[in-house]
């Protein structure tokens, strides 16, 4: 998160030479008029160094029925910050188009959607601004993961700590796990279905999983 100090303050004079916020609001326009998305409030920040859930160069964003705050280094890429705002927005979409609060979502639900937010970035940026979570695990492991770590508990709300470490996958789980199993669940899909971004919006998670191999004891 932003700390008011002298790099902090360092990057916002970078960030504002660079006309950051005028690139963030091209994307914005761009996507809200391409999926019909939402009206939300969109706050920019500097970045920490690195993390776990950074994309390239230290980026990240967070996401909010309403709101989502990007966390920007000043060395943009366009296509980068593209790729960062279209995961991010996407969440706010999907968010607004699902009838539950996300006080309400289930750790399947959690990853469902950074899986959804994800295939979004390789549509419609490019395969070579996803995450590093989607090339983290064979496929093999994958399948493992979701059997032996994930499946029982995929009814836990997001209040539960559980649930959080195993979507991040903090130690003693394998790192972004839920992550990475939301993209793979995904791209299954996409092999053995049809997909649109409307309906990566309104479909409820478990249509996402029933055609794969992913079995749902839920």
């Amino acid at each position: 998160m932003y700390k008011p100090d002298r790099n902090s303050q360092n990057t916002f004079r970078e960030l504002r030479e660079k006309d950051a916020w005028r690139l963030v609001e091209k994307i914005y326009l761009k996507y809200k008029h391409k999926w019909a998305g939402p009206d939300i409030d969109v706050y920019i920040f500097p970045a920490a160094a690195g993390g776990l859930f950074s994309r390239k160069a230290g980026k990240s964003g967070v996401s909010f029925k309403n709101m989502l705050f990007l966390f920007l280094t000043p060395d943009l890429d366009e296509k980068e910050l593209e790729a960062l705002f279209v995961h991010e927005y996407h969440h706010s979409c999907r968010i607004n188009s699902q009838r539950k609060s996300l006080e309400e979502y289930t750790l399947l639900d959690s990853i469902i959607l950074e899986g959804l937010a994800e295939h979004s970035v390789e549509m419609y940026v490019g395969k070579e601004y996803r995450g590093k979570w989607c090339t983290l695990y064979s496929n093999e492991e994958i399948r493992h993961l979701w059997e032996k770590v994930l499946k029982d508990h995929l009814k836990m709300r997001k209040e539960e700590r559980l649930h959080q470490k195993l979507l991040y996958g903090e130690s003693p789980y394998p790192e972004l796990l839920g992550y990475a199993v939301g993209y793979e669940i995904i791209r299954e899909y996409r092999e053995k279905k049809s997909f649109s971004t409307k309906l990566s919006f309104i479909a409820p998670s478990e249509y996402f999983v029933k055609p794969t191999l992913f079995k749902l004891d839920i």
